[in-house]
């Protein structure tokens, strides 16, 4: 392709070398129309050029403004969605706060709200729930496990053998399951309000379904003193593993409130020799309410175990005879 003399020297002007075979071109003539042409281009380019990126550094500097939210699309037919209300926004995130479900619930409420908790598959399979017995503000609450066989049959905690072990521990303490005063009285309830099947252990779901009931009994009773008796009951109210060869002896605290591990009385049934470990325990609690109280200790001094925990032997489960 031959190139114009106007078009060589335009080109040039721009910067552009034309390669050309030897004398195929001739030496342009310099044109001053084409060079001042290309002259005017250039600087219109550079201004323009200039022009931009000023304006692109305003916009950059200036805020943003907020978009303009696009409605999303809704069927035809679709109700529009309600306005949340303050009041009920803040009810609702009260009740995600509160670590107590049932924390409004006076007595009788929550006895109804035992009954009638679904909350687990053991309502499929128990009798009745089992919600507790003894004095409503007793100086003393005892926690068990879960109700057995004839807990379920008959709504009381602690009714079978074991339950006649744990009358015997407890008046050898001078305390007891009955309507008179309330530093002489218990109020007893379990972990589980519904019997496991076949007395089997209790699920980690089973447990966290009914601890706001027992909780908030414990909140009602208002007890100066806790007493747990067994695994499950003490691994539920101080959420730890650790056996309880390992936590007994010690006083621990539950939201404040001194509380004293030992033995199921069901397991006191099959292992008779730890009948004097409990008995310690027993005279520990005694010894803490008597401080409260600022009288003399209740009941013998730890070590003189007597015959007052004895009892019949129990079935080969640890739950066996419920509490």
């Amino acid at each position: 392709m031959r190139w114009t003399e106007r078009q060589q020297t335009l080109l040039q002007a721009m910067g552009l070398r034309l390669w050309a075979p030897p004398g195929a071109l001739p030496a342009p003539m310099p044109d001053a129309g084409a060079t001042a042409a290309v002259a005017a281009a250039t600087t219109a380019a550079a201004t323009a050029a200039v022009t931009a990126a000023t304006a692109a550094t305003a916009a950059a500097a200036a805020p943003m403004a907020a978009p303009t939210p696009t409605p999303a699309a809704v069927a035809p037919g679709t109700p529009a969605p309600m306005a949340v209300q303050p009041a009920a926004a803040a009810a609702t995130a009260a009740t995600a706060r509160s670590p107590f479900p049932t924390d409004s619930l006076d007595w009788p409420a929550l006895r109804a709200a035992v009954a009638g908790c679904r909350a687990c598959g053991l309502c499929d399979s128990r009798r009745q729930t089992v919600f507790g017995v003894g004095h409503a503000r007793a100086h003393c609450m005892v926690v068990g496990e879960a109700p057995g066989e004839q807990e379920d049959a008959q709504g009381e905690p602690f009714v079978g053998a074991a339950g006649q072990l744990l009358d015997r521990m407890l008046a050898a303490v001078g305390l007891g399951r009955g309507d008179g005063s309330p530093a002489q009285q218990v109020f007893i309830a379990n972990t589980l309000k519904c019997r496991p099947p076949r007395n089997r252990n209790p699920t980690p779901e089973e447990l966290a379904a009914c601890r706001p009931f027992l909780q908030r009994q414990v909140a009602l009773v208002q007890p100066r003193l806790i007493l747990a008796m067994g695994r499950f009951a003490v691994q539920s109210l101080l959420d730890t593993d650790a056996p309880i060869g390992k936590l007994r002896g010690t006083v621990h605290h539950w939201h404040g409130v001194p509380l004293v591990v030992t033995y199921h009385p069901a397991y006191l049934l099959r292992q008779p020799a730890d009948k004097a470990k409990a008995w310690d325990d027993l005279c520990l609690a005694a010894e803490l309410m008597a401080r409260q109280d600022g009288g003399p200790t209740a009941g013998p001094t730890a070590g003189q175990t007597g015959g007052q925990t004895g009892g019949p032997n129990g079935g080969p489960n640890g739950r066996q005879d419920g509490g």
